[in-house]
């Protein structure tokens, strides 16, 4: 048996929503373990998201608080604003590299499939697109930051 990037993705998504602390699955040619260290802080935010998902609580460490200032935005103004998170536990990458241009910036315009940053598990870089269109109103996650799954990474002005 062996596996393939999007399964050890899924793979990787299951142990950050379950609260597992390792899993590890081991063949005759391939080995995968992951871990967690720390044990799972919940916290329920309501996040305004028109893309068919409901407000549910998020699981993210006490470390990313500051990762969440969205609240600070006035309600009316983030209302209408689409919010696109990690799909993966790992680290969030602006550009490609220290010498590369960043991939998006605060009042970019972004159609769906358009790269955003990069997301690092596991030393393999996964290409975060955008399903959306619209204008980045502002960057949640600082370069180079660890993000936790479904952490919000972008804020988006749909119209």
């Amino acid at each position: 048996m062996s596996m393939d990037i999007k399964q050890i993705q899924d793979l990787i998504k299951f142990v950050a929503k379950s609260g597992v602390n390792e899993v590890a699955i081991e063949e005759k040619d391939f080995k995968i373990t992951i871990k967690t260290n720390q044990e799972p802080t919940y916290v329920t935010a309501t996040v305004p998201n028109p893309v068919a998902q409901a407000s549910q609580p998020v699981a993210a460490p006490t470390s990313t608080a500051p990762a969440v200032p969205a609240s600070s935005t006035p309600a009316a103004e983030s209302s209408n604003l689409i919010t696109i998170k990690s799909p993966m536990i790992g680290t969030f990458y602006r550009a490609a590299g220290p010498d590369k241009p960043l991939f998006a910036n605060v009042g970019d315009e972004i159609v769906p499939g358009k790269v955003l940053c990069i997301v690092e598990a596991m030393k393999l870089f996964n290409e975060i697109e955008s399903e959306v269109s619209g204008k980045i109103v502002k960057i949640l996650v600082n370069d180079a930051e660890p993000v936790e799954f479904d952490q919000p990474l972008f804020l988006v002005d749909p119209s």
